[in-house]
């Protein structure tokens, strides 16, 4: 009987060694460099000792691994140092004594270290989760479709720990149009997400029924004057909190879109046939929501109409985007750098606004910023249910 034997060549050697986790290959080279202390220190001449090696090894398993990792290699440690010590018959000097002391004493500083480390980092994760969660609940995605319109969004909070804040948008679907919201919270991040919530649920509780636009945006002020009021902690406060928004309602059966603005940027209108880009400016635009003067009346919100053909791509945004800055204290031009991308689609357009806009703000927003693209496409119309009823029935 023969036996073969397989050679492992240098390249399977490293397959196999990109498969061990990360935590154990991060330990192959301190507990390497612990076996080799005593064995080096059996041939070094007695004036030169490798006992403080022993420390960098366990330093470098409190970086990259757990308390228990680094608690092994720690063990480990003072283990190759009594060998040594043991070899050399210097155990029970002085020198020796004070480098185990140290020894133990810096490796439980450092398994405390890790333990500390790993307790941030779960409290981190926990919060992170909540975030996300908070977005979902919050922020919900658009869907891709709404009857005859596709649609595409991103957003960026100016908080790197948070997925949520000041900007926010929404679609909804009457039995026979389409309707979406933009807006901008004053104030950034984290602790705008309370008059984020009131404006999002007041959109969401009444967009999808069959009430005029002028009426719906009626609601959504008289829900967010409401909101403002009841968790403003004062009278200056109160007056100082508003949203700018844009509400939109695309109708499936005509070639137009109905928008009303609240103190916000003017969107921006991509015709198919032309490539060009119309910033679609209101003659009569309304206050900022929670600034409207007396009793909200759905006669002060007047609707401007503009054409929406098939192909036409509508652009909602925040003054995140356009008040972005280069180094050199430059707005990002948004209308200039959707012209050059006028054939893109929704998603694509959206992808490359939002990668040109950190490349031209240095990798870095200052506010939070969102974009919504809303094309018509023709095809069959995604009819929604009856309306349920009035608002608040």
């Amino acid at each position: 009987m023969s036996t073969a034997t397989t050679a492992i060549s240098p390249a399977g050697f490293v397959r196999a060694f990109r498969r061990v986790p990360p935590s154990v290959a991060w330990l192959a080279g301190p507990l390497l460099l612990i076996v080799a202390v005593p064995v080096a220190d059996a041939f070094l001449p007695p004036d030169i000792h490798l006992a403080h090696l022993l420390t960098v090894a366990t330093a470098v398993a409190a970086f990259g691994s757990g308390p228990r990792a680094t608690t092994l290699v720690g063990s480990a440690a003072l283990l190759s140092l009594t060998v040594a010590g043991l070899e050399r018959h210097t155990l029970t000097t002085e020198s020796v004594l004070v480098e185990w002391c140290s020894l133990a004493a810096v490796s439980v500083l450092l398994i405390l270290f890790t333990h500390l480390r790993d307790r941030h980092e779960r409290a981190l994760l926990r919060a992170l989760s909540v975030s996300d969660t908070a977005q979902r609940v919050v922020l919900r995605p658009l869907p891709e479709r709404a009857g005859p319109v596709r649609l595409a969004s991103e957003y960026r909070s100016a908080d790197a720990d948070a997925h949520v804040g000041g900007d926010l948008y929404a679609s909804a679907r009457t039995t026979g149009s389409t309707r979406l919201i933009i807006g901008d919270v004053r104030g950034k991040g984290l602790a705008s997400i309370s008059d984020t919530a009131i404006v999002l649920g007041a959109f969401r509780a009444a967009a999808h029924r069959e009430i005029p636009l002028p009426e719906l945006v009626s609601y959504v002020e008289d829900a967010v004057r409401w909101g403002l009021a009841e968790f403003s902690k004062s009278e200056a406060d109160l007056h100082e909190r508003f949203v700018t928004a844009v509400i939109v309602d695309i109708p499936d059966d005509e070639p137009v879109v109905h928008l009303v603005s609240c103190g916000h940027p003017p969107p921006l209108l991509v015709r198919r046939s032309t490539g060009t880009v119309t910033t679609l400016q209101v003659a009569e635009p309304a206050p900022p929501l929670g600034l409207a003067v007396g009793e909200s009346s759905a006669g002060m919100y007047v609707p401007a109409t503009f054409p929406f053909r098939d192909g036409d791509r509508l652009i909602l945004y925040t003054d995140g985007v356009t008040e972005a800055r280069d180094p050199a204290g430059r707005f990002y031009p948004l209308a200039e750098r959707v012209a050059v991308r006028a054939g893109h689609e929704p998603g694509p357009l959206v992808e490359a606004i939002t990668a040109d806009l950190r490349d031209h703000a240095g990798g870095r927003l200052r506010d939070d910023m969102a974009v919504v693209v809303a094309q018509r496409d023709p095809g069959p119309v995604v009819v929604a249910q009856r309306d349920p009823g009035p608002v608040g029935g």
